[in-house]
């Protein structure tokens, strides 16, 4: 089963759905990874998907920040990737400049959706496996919960 699946098969079980739900990255050639998260976050959406692309300040502890895409190109990819997975998904993506983006100024928000990644050793000392997992962190009325 690819990661795709794994997420679509996990948020069907899950059944937890939201109106309005907000992520952000950097999105710099769209991988796999990026299409997992983007595609779980829009499963999690009802209505709206708004997505923060990381440009200026968010970018400065990256390394090779001179080889990351322009910012139209992410932006353009973000939104044209999850158009093709759920058209009639409002979609609205936007440059970040700070770690909030617009989860702190948007009041029609639901959810914000985060990736972690986890590591799990074996307990014998070795590096062990590297997993990710969502996370929902769902705002409730007019008090958000961030990470």
């Amino acid at each position: 089963m690819s990661r795709d699946e794994e997420a679509t098969s996990e948020l069907k079980r899950s059944r937890a759905s939201y109106g309005a739900v907000v992520l952000g990255g950097t999105f710099d050639r769209l991988h796999d990874g990026h299409r997992c998260l983007l595609k779980a976050s829009a499963n999690f959406a009802k209505d709206r998907i708004v997505v923060g692309v990381c440009t200026g300040p968010m970018l400065v502890k990256k390394e090779f920040t001179n080889l990351i895409e322009p910012l139209e190109t992410r932006i353009k990819a973000v939104e044209d990737y999850i158009k093709s997975i759920k058209p009639g998904l409002n979609v609205h993506v936007e440059a970040i400049t700070d770690p909030y983006g617009p989860s702190i100024v948007d009041e029609k928000l639901n959810a914000i959706i985060v990736r972690r990644l986890v590591l799990v050793g074996d307990g014998d000392g070795d590096a062990g496996v590297l997993y990710e997992e969502f996370l929902v962190r769902v705002f409730k009325e007019s008090f958000p919960v961030y990470l």
